[in-house]
């Protein structure tokens, strides 16, 4: 058996150490997005954000998401955590608030929309009570969600009601009218 010349072999470890470079990168990218990957799964199982939670009691909800913003004056302070059915069927929503946001037991919440057909939202509007909710507190004074289709059907009803009355109305019922 010939062993091969030395120059054949010197041309083989420039490639293997391409290679093996190659892999390297590759792998610490694996690693990289599998780092990142399981750090946000964890804060999201963690509950992401610190803060406290406050519970909200709705007769209806419709449209209103878990992750959904809570803001006061216009400014984002929390999220929407959990919604479930109460005992009364009413739903029980679940806000979680930063902690720097201290807010009194009076305080209001309503369920708004963004433009006419956007996004839900939870809108509180604090009270002047001297005691703070604490974490775990429930607030009582609630403004439903507007549902734009019944809204929409009690504007074309009234539209229709106006529109019989007046081509059922006689000259005599309209102003200027007597004789003027």
């Amino acid at each position: 058996m010939s062993v091969p010349p030395r120059a054949e072999r010197s041309d083989n470890p420039p490639v293997r150490r391409e290679e093996l470079r190659q892999w390297l990168v590759g792998a610490g990218t694996v690693l990289l997005f599998a780092l990142v990957l399981f750090l946000s799964y964890r804060g999201y199982a963690s509950g992401g954000a610190a803060g406290y939670r406050v519970y909200a009691i709705f007769n209806r909800i419709d449209g209103l998401a878990i992750g959904d913003d809570v803001q006061v004056g216009g400014v984002p302070v929390g999220d929407v955590e959990d919604a479930t059915l109460g005992p009364d069927f009413r739903a029980r929503v679940a806000l979680r608030i930063a902690d720097d946001v201290r807010l009194p037991r009076d305080t209001s919440a309503a369920i708004h929309t963004d433009g006419l057909f956007g996004r839900k939202f939870v809108v509180l509007e604090p009270g002047g009570d001297l005691e703070m909710l604490a974490d775990g507190g429930t607030i009582t004074f609630t403004q439903d969600s507007l549902i734009v289709s019944e809204l929409l059907d009690l504007i074309i009803s009234e539209g229709r009601a106006q529109q019989h009355k007046a081509a059922t109305s006689t000259p005599e019922d309209g102003p200027g009218t007597g004789g003027e």
